[in-house]
């Protein structure tokens, strides 16, 4: 078992309403099942087998229905479950982001319109951004059965339906083209990128992980991710940084079109790269934003084509 500990998550954004220790009575009472995967560890305190897929799965369905009023939500087996705190807090620093050039002020409603990269069978990014601050978002993924699912999920939820569409990208190696029309404005992208650059690099990042959650179990060659992870959710020719780098020279060619492109970047020492061609793009901004969920740091790249004066006036 893995305790969740306070000092865990007091780094969390200050809007994040998962600084403190999960309520495990509250979220039982909003999601029954979760009662038998929750046990105390040795410390004498309420958690759950985070190394258990079951588990975080349902700790998740728990959260997004307690929280933010989001009811039967699920994903296939082995995809990918995402942890509700970290995605929360990318949603509250992109918000700070849009608050700068917004008079100090987060801009909430439906004319701020999210285009989130790579949705996943999960949609988690669109459901917090609209559960949060009322955004709506476009959601696109390769996947269609990924797709499919998120659909069942807004279908599920009616406050949804208007607020999130879903569109597939058809051809893998792109990512803005198909998309974006000539006719779209978005506020922003948002983006967890593949990290890995291959299957077995996932794997073998599997296996360091599971590992960490389970020290004194034997290693184990073929391990289940606890938070899943289906193909193109984990990896990709050329890895986080050749993901970045496809994105970072298309977003070019829509440079009038968004007023803030976004992605977490997971390697720290990717960066360098990503600024020179950032650099070689011409981007007009750009901006990183740190971020620390328990014992992993991550950060949010941001760059925006438009002059301060483009940005004050771009309508949100």
């Amino acid at each position: 078992m893995k305790a969740t500990d306070n000092s865990e998550k007091n780094i969390l954004h200050p809007r994040n309403l998962h600084r403190s220790r999960y309520d495990f009575e509250l979220l039982i009472a909003n999601c029954p099942e979760l009662k038998s995967h929750v046990a105390i560890n040795i410390h004498g305190s309420e958690t759950i087998d985070f190394s258990n897929p079951v588990s975080v799965k349902l700790l998740n369905k728990a959260l997004l229905q307690t929280y933010y009023d989001i009811q039967n939500w699920s994903i296939p087996k082995n995809y990918l479950c995402p942890p509700i705190p970290g995605r929360a807090d990318y949603i509250h620093y992109l918000a700070d982001l849009l608050a700068e050039t917004n008079d100090g002020i987060i801009p909430q409603g439906s004319s701020v319109l999210g285009l989130d990269i790579g949705t996943g069978a999960n949609c988690i990014y669109p459901i917090l951004g609209n559960a949060i601050y009322e955004w709506s978002f476009v959601g696109t993924d390769t996947d269609l059965y990924a797709i499919q699912n998120c659909s069942k999920i807004i279908e599920a939820n009616p406050k949804l339906i208007d607020a999130i569409s879903l569109q597939q990208q058809t051809e893998s190696r792109f990512i803005f083209k198909n998309i974006i029309t000539p006719e779209d404005r978005f506020t922003f992208t948002i983006c967890n990128p593949p990290f890995h650059a291959s299957a077995e690099d996932a794997n073998q990042s599997t296996i360091r992980k599971v590992s960490s959650l389970n020290p004194k179990e034997k290693k184990n060659t073929n391990p289940v991710l606890n938070f899943g992870g289906h193909n193109a959710e984990l990896w990709c020719e050329g890895g986080e940084i050749g993901f970045v780098t496809q994105m970072i020279y298309e977003s070019a060619k829509y440079a009038m079109q968004c007023l803030w492109f976004t992605t977490l970047v997971s390697k720290r020492e990717n960066l360098s790269s990503i600024y020179k061609t950032l650099n070689k793009v011409n981007a007009a901004s750009i901006k990183t934003i740190d971020m620390a969920q328990g014992q992993k740091t991550s950060r949010i790249v941001a760059w925006t084509f438009l002059s301060e004066a483009q940005q004050k006036s771009f309508k949100i």
